[in-house]
């Protein structure tokens, strides 16, 4: 293992990450992660090597994914104590090659929420695309509260997805006209590849069973659509990428989770960019993290902590899976 300390501030930092992921992310939606997450937080000895990992590569999400990866049993703490002490090399290395790229498909009712207030047909181009499964938002069926009921335009397919709506907001009725759809990401994974599908299912929390299941039929459905996400940066790439919408087509550039991973200053150039290209823009990120989106007042709980927005304008809130949807 690394051999290092780190200085009280960053591990204080690091600490109060950990810590505000298993209040606020796991809570009760994953105990084994929670009880992973407190006892980082609270362990110098765990905190110390994880403080050498690169600032972009600390998360708890890639972290106990990667340890998870390699055996580390998913809220056993000596377990995950025993691999960062007996084959940190191996587990760094995963962290380091690795990313989230969850991609979770549940989020594109969110997207349909946004689509449905623009006119078709629709260009769809999405910046850390990932393996392109929220590039696919009409080869899924919905069900929204139990009842109202959205299907691809040729039936039913293998993947259902549940949605539970605040009151307030009323649930699609037709499936938008994409015609056209492209994906941008610094690692694209291909959705038909074997081990990228395994490192997606890891990154699944342990107890959602359902949602890898989810991902998996997602998967296959985007290696049949053959989705097109190609290597790029948004700030170099983005602008090739979407001259090929059909100039009739509304060109719409999504990104979900995505504006995270940038600083402040970059966040901004990012938004700035995509205004440039004439396009519209839905952005499905944690509250606080999209720049043009203005401060939400409604309280923070596990089913408001992101916000969906179309040009800056919130239209819904959702837990970070995008499974419940609420007015902001």
């Amino acid at each position: 293992m690394t051999d290092t300390t780190g200085n009280h501030s960053d591990l204080h930092a690091l600490a109060e990450r950990y810590r505000d992921f298993a209040v606020h992310q796991a809570a009760d939606s994953s105990p084994t992660l929670r009880r992973w997450a407190e006892a980082v937080a609270d362990d110098p000895g765990l905190l110390a090597p994880l403080a050498s990992l690169p600032p972009g590569k600390q998360q708890p999400n890639l972290v106990f994914a990667a340890a998870r990866w390699h055996g580390a049993r998913p809220g056993d703490v000596d377990s995950l104590r025993g691999l960062l002490a007996d084959r940190w090399a191996a587990f760094e290395a995963t962290v380091r090659a690795r990313a989230t790229q969850t991609n979770e498909a549940a989020r594109c009712a969110a997207l349909l929420l946004g689509l449905r207030l623009l006119p078709g047909p629709l260009a769809l181009v999405e910046i850390g695309a990932s393996a392109g499964l929220c590039l696919i938002p009409d080869r899924y069926s919905y069900t929204f509260d139990g009842g109202a009921r959205l299907t691809p335009v040729d039936g039913p397919g293998p993947v259902t997805i549940d949605i539970r709506l605040g009151r307030g907001l009323v649930p699609p009725a037709v499936m938008p006209d994409i015609v056209r759809r492209a994906g941008l990401d610094l690692h694209p994974l291909d959705p038909g590849d074997a081990d990228a599908l395994a490192w997606l299912r890891t990154l699944v929390w342990p107890e959602h069973e359902a949602r890898r299941d989810r991902l998996t039929a997602a998967a296959a459905l985007a290696a049949e659509e053959g989705v097109r996400v190609t290597v790029g940066d948004l700030t170099t790439d983005l602008a090739r990428v979407a001259a090929d919408a059909p100039r009739d087509a509304t060109l719409v550039v999504t990104h979900s989770a995505t504006l995270a991973y940038l600083d402040e200053p970059a966040r901004h150039r990012a938004v700035e960019q995509i205004t440039r290209l004439g396009a519209h823009r839905i952005s499905f990120e944690a509250r606080g993290v999209d720049p043009s989106v203005p401060p939400i007042h409604t309280p923070l709980t596990p089913d408001t902590l992101f916000v969906a927005a179309l040009d800056g304008v919130p239209y819904a809130l959702a837990d970070g899976h995008g499974t419940v949807l609420t007015r902001p």
